[in-house]
C-alpha cells in the first residue's frame, strides 16, 4: 500500500496558507501546518484530524535558518511544498519608505522561501516525484505606487522560482509559481497597514467580488494535482474586476 504523500504549507495559519492546508488535506495529503502562530496551526491540525484527514503542526519562523534545517531533517521524502509565508508592510512611497520594512519584507518573502526551499529540495527529489509551488503576487510581474518594497521582494520570489525551474530541469521535480491579484483575506491588508482597518478596507472599497483565500487554495491544488509531467510554470488568477495592478473596477 503506498503511502499517503506528503504537503508542507509555511504560512498555514490563516489566509491562503490554511486554505490550501484544508484543500490539500481533502485531496488526500498528510498536511504538515507551519506559521510562527502555534495556536492557529494547532487547531487547525486539530479541525483537519476530526474530519478524518491527516495534518500536523510545527511552529516555524521561515526566516530562522537552524530552525528550518531542524524541520527538513524530519523529512526523507516530501510530495509537495507551498511556498506562502510572507506578506506586505506599509505601502509608501519610494522617496519615504521605511528601509527596516523593505528588510523584513524581503526576509520573508524572498530568505524565507530560500531557506524552506534548500532544506527540503532533497527530500522533494528523494520523492521522484516533487513539486514546489512558491506563491507570488501580480506584484511580482509589475509595478504599482505605494508598493516598492512589497513589489521588490515579490520580484525576487518570481526570479527565485524562475531560476530554480531552470537549474532543476530533468530531475523528478516541478516549480510552480502562483501570482494572485487582489485577494481579500482578514489579515493580509490590516497587517500591511499595522491594525488599521479603515485603511485596510479602503483596499477593497467597490470592488465587486475580490479573490478569496479558497479562490486562491483552489489554484494551487489544481496546480499540484496535474499530472507529473504537467508543470503550471506560472499561473496569474485575479478577480473579473481586476484588469491590473492599477486598473480596478470599482462602484462607488
Amino acid at each position: 500500500m503506498a503511502a499517503t504523500p506528503i504537503a508542507v504549507v509555511t504560512g498555514a495559519s490563516s489566509g491562503i496558507g490554511a486554505a490550501t492546508a484544508r484543500q490539500l488535506a481533502a485531496a488526500g495529503y498528510r498536511v504538515v501546518l507551519t506559521a510562527r502562530r502555534k495556536d492557529r496551526i494547532e487547531a487547525l491540525a486539530a479541525e483537519l484530524t476530526e474530519a478524518g484527514h491527516q495534518a500536523t503542526a510545527y511552529a516555524l519562523d521561515v526566516t530562522d535558518r537552524p530552525a528550518v534545517d531542524e524541520f527538513a531533517r524530519a523529512f526523507r521524502s516530501l510530495a509537495v511544498l507551498v511556498n506562502n509565508a510572507g506578506g506586505a508592510l506599509g505601502a509608501d512611497p519610494v522617496a519615504t519608505g521605511d528601509p527596516a520594512d523593505w528588510r523584513q519584507m524581503y526576509e520573508t518573502n524572498v530568505i524565507g522561501t530560500l531557506n524552506v526551499t534548500q532544506a527540503l529540495l532533497p527530500a522533494l527529489t528523494n520523492s521522484g516525484d516533487g513539486t514546489v509551488v512558491i506563491l507570488s503576487s501580480t506584484a511580482a510581474l509589475s509595478s504599482y505606487e505605494g508598493g516598492g518594497g512589497y513589489v521588490a521582494a515579490k520580484h525576487g520570489e518570481h526570479v527565485l522560482a524562475e531560476t530554480l525551474r531552470l537549474e532543476i530541469v530533468g530531475t523528478p521535480v516541478r516549480v510552480i509559481e502562483i501570482a494572485p491579484g487582489m485577494v481579500r483575506t482578514e489579515e493580509f491588508a490590516t497587517t500591511r497597514f499595522r491594525g488599521d482597518t479603515e485603511k485596510a478596507a479602503k483596499v477593497y472599497a467597490g470592488v465587486d467580488a475580490p479573490l478569496t483565500a479558497d479562490d486562491v487554495a483552489d489554484t494551487i491544488t489544481w496546480a499540484v494535482t496535474r499530472p507529473s509531467h504537467v508543470n503550471i510554470d506560472l499561473l496569474v488568477v485575479r478577480p473579473r474586476a481586476q484588469a491590473s495592478n492599477s486598473k480596478v473596477h470599482r462602484t462607488l
